[in-house]
């Protein structure tokens, strides 16, 4: 069976971080349906003119259904553009068990997360060596409820660098928490308010001074949070082996 729904991954905001397949189904598509409080609109004028578009902020997940089947059952190609990446926080598998129950095959196709469009903007690479080798994808509890176990505080003690989705409105309580957790009051936070717009804003500061610098520029939605010791200047003294003289390796 051929495949007819696509879930493609739009990017953070700038249309020219759409992926090349990305662009090439929504040109293709007799259907789109994309995420327009999040998605630069566009990323919509890739599509033919003939295209049948839908707004989805004001559509329920039974709307959106009903549209992907009449499609489907019309013959048609549907593109379901996510913001970022589909895969973080894009809420895809509630929409993906709804085409399985109807047997429709569907496909992914990645994008460029605004986690990484945040690390570009702020020049900065995520896993420097000695000082942090992971990242955490977190958000912190709201409307939808986070499992203990993965609560900021909890997350804290590992002291990695942290990425923080959907929780710039509640920014007190994070840095609460991620104090409580263990981050001394001095470690970096960069704040990328709607990261590659063209009104895209950046707050660099530390737990200490975060909350008043974001509240001062007013940004309540649409930024990430990033959290830990790589964001620091003093980053720069550290340095991999992969590209040491006396380092042998098969993969640079």
């Amino acid at each position: 069976m051929a495949v007819q729904v696509y879930f493609i991954g739009a990017g953070p905001g700038d249309p020219e971080l759409l992926t090349i397949k990305g662009r090439r189904i929504i040109e293709q598509a007799d259907v789109i349906i994309y995420a327009d409080s999040l998605i630069d609109h566009r990323v919509c004028s890739f599509a033919r003119k003939e295209a049948e578009i839908h707004g989805s902020a004001s559509l329920t997940l039974d709307e959106i259904t009903d549209i992907i089947l009449r499609a489907v059952k019309e013959g048609k190609t549907v593109a379901r553009l996510q913001s970022g990446d589909p895969s973080i926080y894009g809420a895809i598998q509630e929409q993906i068990d709804e085409l399985e129950k109807h047997g429709i095959e569907y496909e992914v196709i990645p994008g460029v997360s605004s986690l990484f469009a945040a690390a570009a903007s702020l020049k900065a690479e995520l896993t420097v060596p000695e000082l942090s080798q992971t990242v955490i994808i977190t958000r912190l509890e709201g409307r939808t409820p986070v499992p203990e176990r993965e609560s900021l505080k909890n997350l804290a003690v590992h002291q990695a660098t942290l990425a923080i989705f959907l929780s710039v409105s509640l920014l007190e309580k994070v840095v609460e928490e991620l104090l409580d957790g263990g981050y001394p009051s001095e470690t970096p936070v960069a704040v990328v308010h709607r990261v590659s717009w063209n009104d895209e804003a950046v707050v660099r500061s530390t737990l200490q001074d975060i909350v008043k610098r974001v509240q001062t520029l007013g940004i309540k939605r649409q930024a990430l949070i990033l959290v830990g010791s790589v964001l620091a200047p003093e980053r720069k003294e550290y340095r991999s082996k992969l590209y040491h003289k006396n380092f042998r390796h098969g993969y640079r």
